[in-house]
Order: C-alpha cells, then structure tokens, then sequence
C-alpha cells in the first residue's frame, strides 16, 4: 500500500510552482592561475618524435614552461627508457634540477637493437597507474606524448571531469588522441635545439 505523502492540487501544477532561487553563490570559473595542472612525459617517444620530424632534441625546461602556461604545477613526470649501455645520469639530474620527478626504466638490449631501432619498452601500465592516483587533485592533465596506446587513459580522465591536453608533434600524433583531447598542443619549434647529427641519413644495414 501507498501512502498518500501530500495534497495533490487539481490544477495546472505549472500555475502552483513558485520559482525557485539557489541561495548559494555561484562558483566562479577557475582562472587560469588557479588551475591545477600536471605534466606527464613519455621522453623516448618525443625524442624519436622530435628526431624523425624536425631533427632536433627537445629543451624539457622550455616545454614545461610552455606547457605549464602560469597554471599552478601539481606534478611533472619524465618517463624514461634507459639502456643498460647508455649513461643517462647527466640527463636524469638535469631533468630533476628542471622540476621533474623522473621515472626510470633499465632495458636489456637484444641483437640487432640500435640508436635507430630501440629496444622495445614503454610506460603503458605504470604511467596510467600514476596518474590515475592523483588525478583527483588535479583539473588538467597534459600527456606528452604521440601514442595512441594512452587512448583509454584520456577517456578514464575525461569520465572523472578531468580536462585533458595532449601534446606532439603534428604528423606524429594519434588521430584518435587529438579526438579525445580537449586541446591538442603542437611542439613548437622554440622549444627544440636543432642537431646536426641528425642531418645525416641513417645507416643502411645489408643482410649477410
């Protein structure tokens, strides 16, 4: 049985409806200072990025400026691959001097890998993890990065009201990452220290 929990008029309810005024004040739009923001780098795939399509490094201190935007920096990660027969310790430090928290990686190099083709690894798993356990203190999240594998951590972030940046390299950026990004970033070329190693063609290797 239902009980009756009110009188029911038998008018037009639209003429009895009294208009109702919120008497909370409404939030103001978060200014661009007050937006908290972090940074997530998947270094080796900007540096092959940035190598293949503008032959040239990339200044990690001018692109987190870039990136930042005056925004207030909750977190910077660099993610990075290190092979066992390359000495990154002056990078690492000098991306820890810049502000970054650098995640690190060892590889084993197999035959045949090369500078021009790397050994095989990524961040698929930990980099998520990472920023899903944080991801309540923040409002923006930038992934730097051209992978089309993050796609499921931009929809993850974008279901929680997170607002999602992606930055690459035009030409060298998933498609369906720039589709879910709120905002796509191109690298912009004053951020990039040209090499001229990189100018020359790479070795051609003849099979025995």
């Amino acid at each position: 049985m239902v009980e009756n929990m009110g009188v029911f008029n038998t008018q037009d309810p639209e003429d009895n409806v009294p208009e109702i005024k919120s008497m909370a004040p409404e939030e103001p739009p978060i200014s661009d200072k007050e937006q908290r923001v972090g940074v997530f780098v998947d270094v080796q795939n900007m540096y092959y990025s940035a190598r293949l399509t503008r032959k040239a490094k990339i200044n990690y201190e001018a692109l987190l400026d870039h990136l930042q935007n005056d925004r207030y920096l909750v977190r910077a990660v660099a993610y990075l691959l290190n092979k066992e027969s390359v000495d990154q310790k002056a990078f690492i430090g000098a991306l820890k001097a810049i502000g970054y928290d650098v995640r690190v990686k060892y590889l084993k190099m197999r035959e045949g890998d090369t500078d021009d083709r790397p050994a095989k690894g990524d961040w698929k798993v930990e980099m998520p993890l990472e920023i899903y356990s944080i991801a309540a203190r923040l409002d923006a999240v930038v992934l730097v990065t051209g992978n089309g594998d993050y796609a499921p951590l931009l929809e993850y972030l974008r279901k929680l009201g997170v607002r999602v940046e992606v930055a690459g390299f035009e030409g060298n950026t998933s498609a369906e990452l720039i589709k879910l990004a709120d905002e796509f970033i191109p690298i912009p070329d004053d951020v990039l220290v040209h090499e001229k190693k990189f100018d020359a063609p790479p070795v051609q290797r003849t099979s025995e």
